[in-house]
């Protein structure tokens, strides 16, 4: 008959058991790890190669119609000899392209007054000076025109002649001669009330003074000579004549 197990072999066969579950255990977790540090993480960066080649170059679909076409400049000199062609354009509508130009109606915004004048000179162009060599009219350009319209508008206007140059003494007694010789205009008192009244009322900067006295207004062209063939414009006066003047003056400088 066989003997019954001793208590220090069922405590032997326990331990190793227990060593054996633990070791299994150790290389289950090892085998996790390994498996989930190789494993590639989600937010990995992507492949250097792309994943197919790139499409060639699409081509242009879109049509090219008439009425996109870009025409050449107009480039309106400044000429005695006037020329403006009329141009078709989109809609059966017509511009007015002006190729040389001499004259054009300038509003003189203080006194509320237009005038049409010949241009004289293209001084100042704040785009390109070349268009000032070659005397190219376009907008915004700073040009000089004739005084003598506004100068009569403002003798008959407020009864003052304007721009006249200071004399000597000699030349002032020759004129003051020459003006009791003249006969003295004849006006009715209705008309004599009307000048004093706007002649209370009357201003005018020393600037614009000074240039009526050379006969010759400082303006810019308001209009676009090229599109609707006219080159009207204003006369600068207050800061912008300020400003303008400084430009021209510090060009001369460099010059």
């Amino acid at each position: 008959m066989l003997s019954p197990p001793s208590s220090l072999s069922l405590t032997l066969s326990l331990s190793l058991s227990l060593s054996l579950s633990l070791s299994l255990s150790l290389s289950l977790s090892l085998s996790l790890s390994l498996s989930l540090t190789s494993s590639p993480s989600p937010r990995s960066p992507p492949p250097l190669r792309p994943r197919h080649p790139p499409s060639p170059p699409q081509k242009n679909k879109k049509q090219i119609n008439r009425y996109e076409l870009g025409r050449q400049p107009a480039n309106t000199k400044l000429s005695s000899a006037v020329t403006v062609r009329r141009v078709r354009v989109r809609g059966g509508n017509f511009k007015f392209r002006a190729l040389r130009l001499d004259h054009g109606n300038f509003a003189w915004g203080s006194e509320a007054c237009a005038r049409k004048t010949r241009i004289l000179d293209v001084v100042y162009n704040a785009s390109n000076n070349e268009l000032v060599r070659t005397q190219t009219l376009v907008k915004s350009a700073v040009v000089q025109v004739d005084a003598a319209p506004f100068k009569q508008w403002y003798a008959k206007h407020y009864g003052v002649e304007v721009g006249t140059k200071k004399k000597n003494n000699a030349s002032k007694d020759e004129a003051a001669a020459a003006e009791a010789a003249k006969e003295p205009e004849k006006k009715s008192n209705h008309v004599a009330r009307k000048l004093r009244s706007r002649g209370q009322a009357r201003s005018l900067d020393q600037a614009l003074e000074d240039q009526f006295s050379t006969g010759r207004l400082y303006a810019s062209i308001a209009s676009r000579p090229g599109q609707c063939g006219r080159a009207d414009g204003y006369i600068l006066e207050g800061k912008e004549l300020e400003f303008y003047v400084k430009k021209m003056q510090r060009k001369k400088s460099k010059a």
